[in-house]
């Protein structure tokens, strides 16, 4: 009998459930928007249980469209927006706060008041990463110290923490099974890369008691069953990975220098960097790429907070566009060098720069700018920063000679092109652009026994289009020259 990896792809905006085939193709989706809460300037949260329900109905839907039932599915894999944090009721399960999102720069303060040269070189020998409030430690550091009673019921062990992989591993399993993976681990800046462990003292350092925290597995591990209830039988959870990790995999960046950029709500660039933990001088992140047999791969990693959330600004904010497919279509009525600038600053900048309190900016309107200069500048916005990282990646000796792209955004073909054209380098789509669930669908398979091998994996990656660079090297570089320009005026 025939059957099928189900992946959920748990997001920043929506929630996804994806069944392919034992080839890895993509057999039927369903896919859920929800919404996102701006409590304060810079905050951003989620209601627990929309991304929950959202998770389950997407998954009953896509079953029930097909008439499958648990039968028909091999496994389960898990792959979820990373560093956003939820802290819930151990005997209840009940979450104590909103879902605090990546986004979220409540605590930037806080990071702030604690940043010390010592401070910052721990945490940035044992994490791989910087002390910001991108990550979830502050998070639950802030959670334990404003909701009522938080902390001490935290001492005594009765509040759990989990990213959101965790949080839904719990509710899939009825609150059965409290584990992460070693990618999800890697990015709460309580994780030790190099030992593949919690690190007690950085635990002190947020003040957060290590009773709070699951178990770290393998990406491909047995994570446990779900409940009979939800699926007609139980299905095993074979596979869980932070959702850019995921795209790696599924992008078959399996061998040292390989590269991919996953252009979703985000935009992150990650390249593969073998059985070595590099650590770069240009405020990249180090971490974990994946962590199969007991064996750590790492990777080096650049983030954009805003890349299709801009889009998606100009669609609920501004009103501008009726969808973000649009966006194209207006987007081509400018001039390539129309002399607008948005800067996305709108929770700060991310990697280089790493400026929690830079804020988002349209620069050099005239009265010729109209709507079709903002729709392009916003999209350009994407490339330039996605070239912020690559010249960033450049001074730690690492330039990737092609670049795999996958997400929601890479279906427009006119902003692929000026990517590669900002970059000079060779722009390769996959086939299957929903890399990430891919990716852990393949982590699944692996652990299924469906897929004998990486090899194997590597053999299935397919390119859908290849984009060479056109632009002339000095149209780059202006180009290129008044963007950072422009980010050198929304900085503080």
């Amino acid at each position: 009998m025939t059957k099928y990896l189900l992946s959920i792809d748990q997001g920043t905006t929506s929630s996804r459930a994806i069944l392919f085939t034992e080839k890895g193709q993509v057999y039927a989706s369903a896919q859920e928007e929800f919404p996102q809460h701006f409590p304060e300037n810079g905050w951003v949260e989620h209601n627990p249980d929309d991304i929950w329900q959202s998770v389950l109905r997407t998954c009953q839907r896509v079953l029930a469209e097909n008439q499958f039932s648990s039968a028909d599915v091999s496994a389960i894999g898990i792959t979820n927006q990373r560093e956003t944090t939820l802290v819930w009721d151990k005997t209840s399960g009940k979450v104590i706060y909103n879902a605090i999102v990546w986004q979220d720069r409540r605590t930037a303060q806080f990071c702030d008041s604690i940043n010390t040269p010592a401070v910052s070189y721990a945490i940035s020998e044992k994490t791989g990463l910087c002390l910001d409030a991108y990550f979830s430690a502050s998070k639950i550091h802030w959670i334990l110290e404003n909701v009522t009673g938080a902390r001490a019921r935290a001492v005594q062990g009765e509040l759990l923490f989990g990213t959101v992989d965790t949080f839904l591993l719990w509710q899939l399993t009825k609150g059965k099974v409290h584990r992460t993976d070693a990618t999800n681990a890697s990015r709460t800046l309580l994780f030790n890369i190099h030992q593949q462990c919690w690190d007690e003292e950085l635990l002190a350092l947020f003040s957060i008691p290590s009773s709070m925290l699951p178990e770290v597995m393998d990406c491909s591990a047995d994570f446990g069953r779900t409940a009979a209830e939800f699926f007609q039988g139980e299905i095993p959870i074979l596979a869980m990975a932070g959702d850019q990790q995921a795209a790696l995999i599924g992008q078959a960046c399996f061998k040292e220098g390989m590269a991919k950029c996953t252009y979703g709500t985000g935009a992150f660039l990650m390249l593969n960097t073998g059985n070595k933990a590099l650590k770069s001088k240009s405020r990249l992140l180090t971490t974990v790429a994946y962590r199969l047999k007991g064996e750590t791969t790492y990777a080096i990693e650049g983030s954009i907070f805003m890349a299709g959330a801009t889009i998606q600004w100009l669609r609920d904010a501004l009103k501008i566009l009726s969808s973000a497919s649009e966006s194209e279509a207006i987007a081509k009525q400018a001039k390539l060098e129309h002399g607008v600038f948005l800067v996305p600053a709108f929770t700060g900048l991310g990697a280089p720069y790493w400026d929690a309190d830079a804020r988002g900016a349209i620069l050099g309107l005239t009265r010729d700018s109209g709507i079709n200069e903002i729709v392009s500048a916003a999209l350009q916005s994407v490339a330039f920063q996605t070239k912020d990282l690559q010249k960033a990646m450049e001074r730690d000796g690492l330039r990737p000679l092609s670049l795999k792209v996958d997400g929601g955004m890479v279906a427009n073909n006119d902003l692929l092109q000026f990517i590669s054209d900002i970059l000079a380098v060779n722009v390769e789509r996959a086939e299957v652009i929903e890399t990430t669930a891919l990716g852990v669908a393949y982590l699944a398979g692996l652990q299924a026994g469906i897929f004998s091998s990486m090899d194997e994996l590597s053999s299935l990656w397919q390119c859908n289009k290849k984009i060479t660079p056109a632009m002339t090297e000095a149209q780059r570089n202006r180009l290129y020259s008044q963007w950072q320009l422009a980010v050198e005026k929304v900085q503080k």
